[in-house]
């Protein structure tokens, strides 16, 4: 680690986190798919914040390329919908790693359904040495189960991993009481309790992983990940954004 990443780490509010993305961000202005400049774009952001020296861990959606809701409610069984979906978010995370080794930053995509040609199975301990080892860790597959959201396999396995926050990154800068993009007089929460956000369905996370978040004590940041150095800027306590704990 240089000398500018060990005088700033002290400043760090916190050391390991846990970044959700929705497969939606990678896609860029395209409606589909994934957008090769929009995942290098993503990666850089998160290189910002790893030469701060802290420990990064992440889950991406898959809803990009498939998602199991819809594929239920056009008729297709919800199960095998679900693991298409899963399979989904294996490519994404892959996709990540690339752009993230690109930027020599040594990462492992870890999935819940084991695949050995292309990423490790979820082995906590083994995880948990990864990101002691400054390793960015993208864990794949849901929790590997069907009827669980990404939302849900991030709670969890940010929970595993001794977390000090999940940092979700969206469109918008927080949680607002309305849609801010459809209505100008849409309200930012600076902060917002656990069952504030489940009663009044604010839409931070699905409820499984609020309650969960909530249960745990562990505090989900609401931010904007198109802004650019936002990531770190909230780290470093700077930025807009919303907590809720």
């Amino acid at each position: 680690m240089d000398g500018d990443a060990q005088t700033a780490l002290p400043a760090v509010k916190y050391k390991r986190v846990l970044l959700k993305i929705s497969g939606e961000a990678l896609m860029g202005t395209q409606g589909f798919g994934l957008h090769p400049p929009t995942v290098a774009r993503i990666a850089q952001e998160v290189k910002t914040v790893h030469d701060l020296g802290v420990e990064i861990c992440m889950v991406i959606g898959g809803g990009n390329i498939f998602r199991g809701l819809q594929g239920s409610a056009q008729g297709m069984e919800r199960t095998t919908a679900d693991y298409m979906g899963m399979l989904a978010t294996v490519m994404n995370a892959l996709a990540m790693q690339a752009a993230l080794e690109q930027l020599d930053i040594h990462t492992r995509v870890i999935s819940a359904i084991p695949m050995d040609q292309v990423c490790e199975p979820y082995i906590r301990r083994r995880a948990v040495r990864h990101l002691e080892k400054k390793r960015v860790c993208i864990f794949a597959a849901g929790t590997g189960n069907p009827y669980f959201t990404t939302d849900t396999a991030a709670t969890l396995r940010a929970n595993e991993m001794a977390c000090q926050a999940i940092f979700k990154g969206t469109k918008v800068d927080g949680v607002y009481d309305k849609d801010p993009k459809k209505f100008e007089d849409a309200k930012r929460y600076d902060t917002v309790s656990y069952d504030e956000a489940l009663a009044k369905r604010l839409g931070v996370m699905d409820a499984s992983a609020i309650a969960l978040a909530r249960d745990n004590a562990l505090p989900i940041i609401v931010f904007s990940l198109d802004e650019p150095g936002g990531f770190r800027g909230i780290l470093a306590g700077q930025g807009t954004y919303t907590i809720v704990k």
